[in-house]
């Protein structure tokens, strides 16, 4: 699992007077809640020798360019004459601050914003807060436990509430439905259970919704439909069943659509006729059956489209040509047949390994046709057991082992197993054939992490196991990644699967707080099934 990186700034629609244009102060009851404040959160380099509200020395920090590190206390001076100021705003972002979430924030009448993204707190989300006036809260990345207080419902004032990257439980709480001015609400990357309230439907202002990475349970619920201003929903992994209710087709606003990992039975391709702002729309593992609607080519804007490892059958809809900045197209892991379109290649990354298309003369292909990854996309075999587009007719004599370094250059391990090299340059729709006995074949995006694309890395943190050196690089994949041994003798095989963190620090910062999930499949089968 990548842990995703979304940053959100909130503009407060105030006036914000400080000190350094008069000689407006902090009062000194809010002075000592910020003392609290900073010795419950474990934050020990608030300067109380000068004002909070002045800007100076560690109060306000500016924004940096590298994942939008920011210390700032925030005040509106504008009281009494432009005599007296009150906190309104605590954004400690990326400050590896190791304490627990304050209930003191309640003794800040004031306060609109609490802002502790990627940090280290622990504890549980006070009940007190829900005497705030708050309109933005975010704790995303850090390590809450415990659930959500019904009583954050009481702060009918929130617009913002992103809880993402936690360890969160329980149900999501009836009385968030309460919460009327809501435009966000992100919940992914927890351990929340339960069907969504149904109270949820009275929020119509939200605008943008996450909730993956969940162990939610039911249906998607039909009264989406009522989030008519929504503009973005992300359902990943969220435990939730199929099929995609009709009720979808009244999000008329929606640019950024993205659900996959459902539960359930197979069912047709949604309605999505309506939802003609559509710019990223990914159905991934949704059990679709049936074929691609051809009115998707009448969604102009769309740039993403992702419907892999479906059960969609039929041939490529030739409508998909109409949408000129077609960035991404991604069939991995259906049925499709026929011709491949002659315009296939138009978008900047297409994958269609994996399907059943009638390509003529397919050892005149090889697997990667520029930016179209082909592997495994043909019906026809051949009489060497491989993939036509390997190119191999025949295969000189069996091999009974298969040893790769994922990711890295070639190692000797024990001093008798040698581990082939893997380092050659991957992408999101890749498919690459080594010099030996096996081949590789990548499919899929980051979406949201906030970097640029990568699809190797390498160690960050200090290893202590034996022969560290063959977990110094891996290959990354957002989707799928797939290594194919060819020319391999029948027989029964032991197979030995290394793994180590490299990308998670092991300390007490925020870098170390993720989690993996993933499938392994070894002969099309799932884990234990082999």
């Amino acid at each position: 699992m990548k842990l995703v990186t979304l940053f959100f700034f909130f503009s407060l629609s105030l006036l914000i007077a400080s000190s350094f244009v008069s000689a407006a102060t902090l009062q000194q009851q809010e002075v000592q809640v910020l003392k609290e404040i900073g010795n419950t959160l474990g934050k020990k380099d608030w300067d109380f020798s000068v004002d909070p509200c002045s800007g100076e020395r560690n109060w306000s920090s500016p924004a940096s360019k590298s994942y939008s590190t920011l210390n700032a206390v925030t005040c509106d001076c504008s009281f009494s004459n432009n005599n007296l100021c009150h906190v309104v705003g605590i954004v400690l972002k990326k400050q590896n601050l190791t304490g627990t979430l304050p209930p003191e924030f309640a003794k800040l009448p004031y306060l609109q914003e609490i802002d502790l993204t990627r940090n280290y707190l622990n504890g549980t989300i006070p009940k007190q807060w829900s005497s705030l006036n708050v309109v933005n809260i975010s704790l995303f990345g850090n390590r809450i436990t415990g659930s959500i207080p019904k009583e954050l419902g009481n702060i009918t004032t929130l617009k913002s509430l992103s809880l993402e990257f936690n360890q969160l439980s329980g149900e999501l709480p009836p009385e968030l439905g309460n919460l009327l001015q809501l435009e966000r609400l992100h919940v992914s990357s927890n351990s929340f259970t339960g069907n969504l309230p149904t109270t949820l439907a009275r929020l119509s202002k939200l605008n943008y919704v996450r909730l993956s990475d969940n162990q939610f349970s039911g249906a998607i619920p039909n009264f989406i439909q009522s989030w008519t201003s929504l503009q973005r929903l992300v359902i990943h992994g969220s435990g939730m069943s199929g099929p995609i209710p009709s009720g979808i087709s009244f999000l008329k606003n929606l640019t950024d659509l993205r659900i996959s990992d459902l539960k359930g039975p197979d069912s047709y391709f949604p309605p999505l006729r309506n939802l003609t702002n559509l710019e990223t729309l990914v159905l991934r593992s949704c059990n679709l059956i049936g074929s691609i609607p051809e009115y998707l080519g009448n969604v102009t804007n769309l740039n993403s489209l992702d419907l892999s490892f479906n059960k969609l059958s039929g041939s490529i809809p030739n409508s998909l040509r109409v949408p000129e900045n077609m960035n991404i197209l991604y069939l991995t892991g259906n049925f499709f047949t026929g011709p491949l379109p002659n315009w296939i290649a138009n978008p900047d990354y297409t994958d269609l390994s994996y399907n059943n298309f009638s390509i003529e003369k397919p050892e005149q292909l090889t697997c990667q046709q520029g930016t179209v990854n082909l592997f495994a996309s043909a019906l026809n075999g051949n009489n060497s057991g491989t993939y036509p587009c390997l190119g191999i007719t025949s295969c000189p004599k069996p091999s009974y082992s298969l040893h790769i370094n994922c990711g890295g250059k070639i190692i000797t391990y024990n001093g008798n197993i040698t581990y082939d090299e893997d380092s050659q340059e991957a992408g999101p729709a890749k498919s690459l054939r080594s010099g030996s006995n096996w081949a590789v074949s990548n499919t899929g995006h980051f979406f949201d992490s906030g970097i640029s694309d990568y699809y190797t890395w390498s160690n960050m943190s200090k290893l202590a196991m034996n022969n560290a050196e063959l977990y110094m690089d891996a290959r990354v994949s957002a989707l799928s990644l797939t290594y194919y041994g060819y020319c391999m003798g029948n027989g029964s095989y032991t197979v030995n699967l290394h793994f180590a963190e490299i990308m998670f620090t092991d300390d007490q910062t925020y870098s170390s707080l993720g989690r993996r999930v993933f499938d392994i499949y070894i002969q099309y089968c799932r884990g234990s099934c082999c």
